[in-house]
């Protein structure tokens, strides 16, 4: 009887989990590589860079050990429409077809405010359909840590953390603060959170044992939304209004983007709302954003495997003109171009 007890107590909190697919990127940074591959202008998260299977395809695989599929939604950008449609594993109900990329918020509100809809109590996985894990297990295990975690914090929203390899000015950054009492130091507040700081910036986080963001993020859908309100209250208003997704594939209306800019949820929302996020510093899964041909490589070189194409790849014309800005960036020590981080810097 216990047994049976905790097996339909582990099924209710199954059943408040939902989680968000995020494939709506242009996959700009690597479309030289993805164009060598598939032959066409696809986005690097409907291209096959390890094997049969897309960098959504594997996603999705990867959100299914933790949420049921009928409880993912995918936000996708209408002109990928060629692309989108040949993914097998993602079924047209799961669907929320943006009618261009606005940047990251849009989707991620959209999808919140129709979920919420739905199950007012639910735990909601924001999860990048590009990204690579190599302990896929290892990430497996941090995820319910966080929707764990989030049950019991249902007004924080909880941030994966990878530790970083180096002082990388293209990756968010966060800066962790006091533990959780009660969390054996797995848990810490945030103290900052600076999205592409310099090079001289990203020393310093280095230094102090931040985080490198993986914009894997967990959390209670009104903690979500209430975090987003306090920053984007014109944004909520206007796609609370709007007609949302409730199990069938839905196009969002064209007019709702006509009057939206590109909103970055780490610039907007994340970098000025510390005192509501919560970091877990992951064992080391071996995550990559996978953003550049040079990220690709090195993940590929890790797990000893070579693709068809990595060959052409390093013969062409973009692969000869990348080694040969590594060579000249490791003969003159050249730092990587980066942005400034006034914040940082007055710190």
């Amino acid at each position: 009887m216990a047994e049976l007890n905790q097996q339909l107590l582990r099924d209710a909190r199954r059943s408040r989990r939902w989680g968000v697919l995020l494939a709506g990127g242009d996959g700009t940074r690597l479309r030289n590589l993805t164009r060598l591959i598939s032959g066409d202008d696809r986005p690097k998260q409907f291209c096959c860079l390890f094997g049969g299977e897309s960098l959504l395809d594997l996603a999705r695989i990867r959100a299914e050990r933790s949420i049921s599929p009928e409880q993912i939604l995918v936000p996708l950008t209408w002109s990928h429409r060629a692309f989108y449609i040949q993914e097998p594993g993602i079924r047209p109900s799961q669907r929320i077809v943006q009618p261009a990329n606005c940047g990251t918020a849009p989707p991620i509100l959209y999808s919140l405010l129709s979920i919420e809809q739905i199950d007012d109590d639910a735990i909601v996985a924001m999860l990048p359909s590009d990204h690579y894990f190599s302990d896929e297990r290892g990430f497996t295990d941090a995820l319910e840590s966080a929707f764990e975690t989030a049950a019991r914090h249902p007004w924080s929203v909880i941030l994966l953390g990878a530790s970083p390899e180096g002082p990388e000015v293209e990756y968010g950054w966060i800066e962790l603060g006091p533990s959780v009492h009660g969390t054996g130091g797995a848990w810490s507040r945030v103290r900052g959170f600076f999205e592409k700081p310099s090079f001289h910036a990203a020393r310093e986080l280095l230094a102090r044992g931040a985080l490198w963001n993986t914009f894997v993020m967990v959390g209670h859908v009104r903690g979500f939304l209430e975090m987003m309100n306090a920053s984007l209250a014109d944004l909520v208003e206007r796609l609370r209004g709007s007609r949302l997704w409730v199990g069938t594939e839905v196009q969002v209306q064209n007019s709702l983007y006509d009057r939206a800019l590109a909103v970055d949820l780490s610039r907007e929302v994340l970098s000025v709302q510390t005192s509501r996020l919560l970091a877990l510093r992951m064992a080391d899964t071996g995550w990559s954003d996978l953003g550049h041909p040079e990220r690709v490589l090195t993940v590929l070189q890790a797990a000893g495997l070579e693709p068809w194409w990595m060959k052409r790849w390093k013969t062409s014309e973009w692969g000869l003109m990348a080694e040969g800005v590594k060579m000249d960036d490791h003969h003159f020590g050249v730092a990587p171009a980066a942005t400034s981080n006034s914040r940082l810097a007055s710190k």
